[in-house]
């Protein structure tokens, strides 16, 4: 009984000194020119959320390049050759925050996204829904050597949703 006591002690004081972590992950995306939406997977996280001082969470996490699906088999195939996210030479897609603030009823998070080898700075905004995180953040495939239009940067948005369930 002791052990049980001591154990839930450890937990409960771990979890007001390192705050919530992200057990599991859906992401989706859409590219908007083409009305194409798809998901990816693969995901592992190492973030700690810190409710009462935001500034000190770390939100990181990779997904893998392979698991791109689109719902076309040949489309899939073909992002992930080396044309577009050239899931061989860069299985991981990377992101980690620089920093994280409260914006009212949100979290804003800055941070760099390492895409086929190219980083760039994005921010995601979160909403939290129970025990679960929502964001959402739009990005330029193009930004990352990912041209699908060469009508120029904006025909290259992609929107992408984050669902992310905390522990």
């Amino acid at each position: 009984m002791k052990n049980i006591i001591v154990l839930f002690l450890l937990f409960t004081i771990q979890q007001q000194v390192y705050g919530q972590q992200i057990t599991n992950a859906n992401i989706s995306f859409t590219f908007v020119a083409k009305d194409v939406d798809g998901t990816i997977d693969g995901f592992s996280s190492t973030s700690t959320i810190d409710w009462n001082t935001p500034e000190n969470s770390v939100i990181e996490g990779t997904v893998l390049s392979e698991t791109i699906k689109t719902g076309n088999f040949l489309r899939d195939w073909s992002l992930r050759g080396s044309k577009y996210f050239n899931a061989d030479e860069h299985p991981k897609i990377s992101f980690k925050s620089t920093t994280v603030k409260r914006e009212n009823d949100a979290l804003l998070v800055n941070g760099n996204l390492t895409l086929k080898g190219i980083t760039k700075p994005i921010t995601i905004r979160f909403t939290k829904n129970g025990k679960k995180l929502l964001g959402t953040t739009t990005l330029f495939s193009s930004d990352f050597d990912i041209t699908i239009l060469k009508k120029g940067r904006e025909s290259n948005k992609v929107r992408v949703q984050f669902n992310l369930e905390l522990e």
